[in-house]
């Protein structure tokens, strides 16, 4: 009789009272730049950290999984994921002082869904041998005396899909139609390739103008094969004069049914906290959202800039109209 109740018990007990000290990460973020993160919170915390990484697919597998997913925590390289995940009523909002003493508003879900981890700046680079007069903005892009000049990814990776959505956050939905019309028209090339692509064809002659995140030019300075690349640009930050550079996030969300909730908060903030920030700025030249963690001397060297302080709540509400405007603009073609 003992052993059937205790039977039942165990059926009906919550998984996370019999989880062990472990936590489950479903990533967006390829491992090398997770694993040095989560070996020092095991070093430190003694739970486990297990990863499962996907390029796509995993908010479709939380879909499926539903509250019988073991995954506590989803991590992304771009706002849009996080909102997708929110908006599928797949994450739960977490109520941390330490996320939000580490952590800026404007990088914070306004309902607690989401934290940044890391920010990154979408900057413009400029060929040094053919660009003498530098365009100052993302609204410059748009000017007749770029035609032909410029190469970007495709209008509907999710890195542009964020700064059109700025632009709409900032000019409304006619007037970024009108710029991306313009940036349209300034393209050297069909929209292709990842950012690192953009500047190898700056250095090949093909465009002289790209916009890309501030880290692949980190990433390429320090790879013997694409030094070459970053070293035909120059760096610009967007938008000194008035708003600021348009900044995404890497960020995370504890999943609605996370089985090992205490352990994922505390993941949570462990990554918001000066040991983990410090890796992010030296290990991924990723700008930290914790204010009180120094950048690496790379960036360093590249010098202050303003940022847009936008929240990127508000950005994000406008992706499904951003990605539209590259339908309507037959931007990709």
């Amino acid at each position: 009789m003992f052993v059937r109740c205790l039977f039942v018990f165990l059926a009906l007990a919550p998984l996370s009272s019999f989880a062990a000290d472990e936590v489950n990460i479903y990533s967006y973020r390829q491992p090398y730049l997770i694993k040095p993160l989560l070996q020092a919170f095991e070093q430190e915390t003694g739970i486990k950290a297990n990863l499962v990484y996907a390029k796509q697919g995993l908010i479709e597998r939380l879909q499926r999984e539903a509250r019988n997913s073991p995954a506590d925590l989803l991590l992304t390289a771009d706002i849009g994921r996080l909102l997708d995940m929110k908006d599928a009523g797949l994450s739960q909002p977490v109520q941390s002082d330490v996320l939000e003493k580490n952590i800026p508003q404007n990088f914070r879900d306004a309902e607690s869904h989401w934290s940044g981890l890391t920010s990154r700046a979408r900057i413009i680079v400029a060929s040094k041998q053919r660009v003498q007069d530098q365009p100052a903005s993302y609204e410059d892009l748009a000017n007749p005396e770029w035609q032909g000049r410029i190469c970007t990814r495709s209008g509907k990776h999710d890195y542009m899909v964020a700064l059109i959505a700025a632009m709409i956050t900032h000019h409304g939905l006619d007037d970024a139609q009108t710029w991306l019309n313009g940036v349209k028209n300034s393209l050297a090339r069909k929209p292709q390739g990842n950012d690192r692509a953009q500047v190898k064809a700056i250095h090949q002659g093909e465009c002289d103008i790209a916009v890309i995140n501030h880290y692949y030019m980190a990433l390429m300075q320090s790879d013997p094969e694409q030094t070459e690349w970053a070293n035909a640009v120059n760096i610009i930050f967007p938008n000194q004069a008035d708003r600021g550079a348009h900044m995404n996030v890497s960020g995370i969300a504890l999943t609605k049914h996370a089985p090992n909730r205490d352990h994922a908060i505390r993941l949570m903030e462990f990554l918001s906290e000066q040991t983990a920030q410090k890796i992010y700025a030296q290990e991924n030249s990723e700008y930290p959202v914790n204010e009180k963690v120094a950048w690496s001397d790379l960036l360093e060297s590249w010098g202050q800039f303003k940022i847009d302080q936008v929240n990127l709540s508000e950005v994000a509400k406008h992706r499904a109209d951003a990605v539209k405007l590259v339908d309507i603009t037959g931007y990709d073609n």
